[in-house]
């Protein structure tokens, strides 16, 4: 497991962690006319911290960051699946991260001596 931010997902709410948490990218192939309504709608959804437009086999490609999996399980199956215009999803779910720059880059704004 990796030390970073993520969300708890349950049926009173979501709540943001610090600690260690799972994360997965979800590769989307959606409806071509619908590639940006889906983007905006998943980057609102509790748990997605990043939605990429891709080139190749996907459209999108989606980072999720939540406690355990069964949090994934609820953002894919039960909100993610769910949006219209999604034709096809392959989830990934990471053993390892082997680069902190993102988190440590998110931490250090606004910090002294950063």
């Amino acid at each position: 497991m990796t030390h970073s931010v993520g969300w708890i997902i349950s049926n009173s709410g979501a709540a943001l962690f610090d600690r260690p948490s799972e994360t997965a990218i979800v590769l989307l192939n959606v409806e071509r006319e619908r590639v940006n309504e889906t983007a905006d709608i998943l980057s609102q959804m509790q748990g997605v911290t990043e939605v990429y437009s891709v080139a190749g086999r996907h459209d999108l490609a989606v980072i999720i960051r939540v406690m355990d999996n069964e949090n994934l399980a609820e953002v894919v199956t039960n909100h993610m699946l769910k949006v219209r215009g999604i034709t096809k999803s392959e989830t990934l779910i990471s053993f390892r991260a082997y680069s902190r720059h993102d988190l440590e880059r998110m931490f250090s704004i606004g910090m002294a001596g950063a």
